[in-house]
């Protein structure tokens, strides 16, 4: 008679590995690092271009935080390079005495075509050129740039009007379904 065997095969030990950290959504590129919301308001923005940014030490980290601020900046094209002006980037809290100016003007990394494009549109009499938004890619800090137009006071009223109606009409059909779903 063959003989049983008493030997079992233990299950796999796992080890137990370290839980994933949820990855920041700036970082992922989910969300936008800086958005400028206000350039929506006083600008008309006609054409929209991705360009990176040259950056030193400790602002990629800082733009990581969420301390970047796009409000009062805008572009320049000057002897065939782009720059971007007023972006207020704030120093790095963990940073030491060789961190970053704050308020310093960033060489904007464009193809000559498209800076030879961007500075014949911005040759047009009020236009210029406004960052929408910064957010990262693949890794890399990029900026949104726009050509903006800029808007009379009547043009914003008339954005805010049309604004407000767009809301009380989602606010109306919001409170139809409401009635609807209790009926």
């Amino acid at each position: 008679m063959p003989r049983q065997s008493s030997h079992t095969i233990a299950p796999p030990v796992r080890s137990a590995a370290k839980p994933q950290r949820p990855r920041d959504p700036v970082a992922s590129g989910e969300r936008d690092a800086a958005h400028n919301r206000s350039a929506s308001f006083h600008y008309f923005l006609l054409d929209k271009v991705e360009a990176g940014i040259a950056l030193r030490g400790t602002e990629v980290k800082s733009i990581r935080q969420g301390q970047a601020n796009l409000k009062d900046a805008y572009g320049l094209i000057k002897d065939g390079e782009a720059f971007l002006l007023n972006v207020h980037i704030g120093p790095y809290s963990h940073g030491n005495i060789a961190n970053h100016d704050a308020l310093r003007t960033r060489k904007l990394l464009l193809h000559k075509e498209e800076v030879r494009r961007l500075h014949g549109k911005t040759q047009i009499k009020g236009h210029t050129l406004i960052p929408t938004r910064l957010y990262f890619r693949n890794g890399r800090v990029k900026c949104e740039l726009a050509v903006a137009k800029g808007k009379q006071d009547w043009d914003k009223r008339e954005t805010e009007k049309r604004r407000e109606a767009d809301r009380e009409s989602r606010a109306a059909i919001n409170a139809s379904k409401h009635r609807a779903s209790r009926a």
